[in-house]
């Protein structure tokens, strides 16, 4: 019941919350339309304005709005409008919509439809590229992103270049293994989302991305300061408090971490963070407040079917992370990577399949979220996990190793096991060794 009451809190809060900047845009676009009803425009601005409300709440609902508002742009584009370059932008628009969505098939159509046009608009190749990735096509993502740095050199200032390509060529180099290269495009993005005075939702995830890069290279401190930078700017940025959080749990500070993590949620429920609070008050032993989150998890993420759609990846996770009804979590990880086919989804299937016991299947699924030879520790856990079930010690080992040289507190539960088994392994090894001479 507790949890139930915790959701109860969140959604009073929200309509509580104060009028912001994008509520009185949404207020004048609305009143816009219904003077303008034959504006595509008009439409188009509102469909983009319920976007930025998506970000900034994390309603899905919002996205709803958005579609039908970009859908009715779509509808009043005047016919000859390839030779207007505004008339890409609902499908842009509309594109954002369905990679909020994980349509990704989808969000590509439109990205590329609004390229066809011809009018040069940047945000068309940069979400071309971002449905690339979801789906696990790295080589077309780069083209896209080349693309997109060809033409903005021509039509774009450095400035705005630099805000809409770098964070997108950070994500790429870190998952190409290169987390240093990564941590500097990302501090150029910000600089230029700063110079461009972009809204204070974006520039804080600008900080939270720079955080997690830190965080994955084992840079705490960095980290905090990243994601304490973000709150700064967004003071109501549920990733930053909940990317903090996790800085303070690795460092052992627990009650800090939940409080932070607590802040978070009460923004913004994310299925993934009410995991990670659960799994703090875990390792701080206090089992009824992590069954309580442990709840909030599954109730949250069957709110509605897009819920259901977006918790996919997360879900199955979590089921599998808790060892409970993996069947179900085998199930949701197939179904994710039929829309999503990116290392992580593959890192997903690979772990649920350990857990279910498949383990050949487990190691086929693991050799491609491993194929970019991305530095990530949990990635390598899992590696290392699934070889020492198949009785690979030697490789076991090495990935359990690395992933712990990467971040010896890559998570609030698994870095203790992979030190556990690594001295194990070390150690067994090492009798190994006396016993043969």
């Amino acid at each position: 019941m507790a949890f139930l009451l915790a959701l109860v809190a969140v959604g009073a809060w929200a309509q509580n919350a104060p009028e912001s900047a994008t509520d009185r845009q949404i207020r004048t676009l609305q009143q816009r339309a219904k003077q303008q009803s034959g504006d595509y425009l008009v439409y188009d601005q509102l469909g983009q304005a319920y976007l930025q409300k998506t970000r900034e709440t994390g309603d899905v609902a919002y996205f709803d709005l958005a579609e039908k508002a970009l859908k009715k742009a779509l509808d009043l584009v005047p016919q000859g409008a390839p030779h207007n370059f505004r008339a890409a932008d609902p499908l842009v628009h509309m594109a954002l919509v369905y990679m909020g969505e994980h349509n990704f098939m989808s969000a590509l159509m439109y990205s590329q439809k609004a390229i066809a046009l011809g009018a040069g608009n940047l945000p068309a190749f940069a979400i071309e590229g971002d449905a690339y990735t979801d789906m696990g096509k790295y080589d077309d993502a780069a083209a896209a992103y080349d693309s997109l740095s060809a033409l903005g050199r021509v039509v774009a200032s450095p400035v705005t270049l630099a805000y809409m390509l770098d964070s997108r060529q950070a994500y790429l180099s870190f998952l190409h293994g290169d987390t240093d290269q990564a941590i500097e495009l990302m501090k150029a993005a910000i600089g230029a989302g700063m110079q461009s005075n972009v809204p204070t939702e974006n520039l804080a995830w600008l900080y939270f991305e720079l955080g997690e890069r830190y965080f994955q290279e084992g840079d705490l401190n960095h980290a905090a300061i990243a994601y304490q930078t973000g709150i700064a700017a967004d003071p109501n940025h549920y990733r930053s408090l909940a990317g903090l959080g996790k800085v303070r749990a690795a460092q052992g500070k627990f009650d800090e971490s939940i409080k932070l993590y607590q802040r978070s949620i009460d923004i913004i429920p994310f299925p993934q963070y009410v995991e990670e609070l659960g799994d703090v008050y875990r390792r701080s032993g206090k089992q009824k407040e992590a069954r309580q989150q442990y709840d909030l998890v599954e109730y949250i993420a069957h709110l509605s079917s897009l819920s259901q759609i977006l918790a996919n990846r997360e879900l199955a996770l979590f089921y599998a992370d808790h060892d409970i009804k993996l069947p179900q979590a085998l199930e949701l990880a197939r179904k994710e990577l039929t829309v999503r086919s990116d290392i992580y989804t593959w890192d997903t299937l690979a772990w649920v399949l350990y857990k279910n016991g498949q383990l050949e299947e487990a190691d086929k699924a693991m050799k491609k979220a491993l194929q970019l030879k991305t530095n990530d520790s949990l990635l390598l856990f899992h590696a290392g996990m699934i070889d020492h079930a198949l009785g690979r010690e030697s490789t076991s080992a090495d990935y359990l190793d690395r992933a712990l040289k990467l971040n010896p507190h890559f998570h609030v539960l698994y870095d203790t096991v992979a030190s556990r088994t690594l001295a194990e392994l070390k150690n067994a090894n090492q009798s190994a060794l006396v016993g043969s001479k």
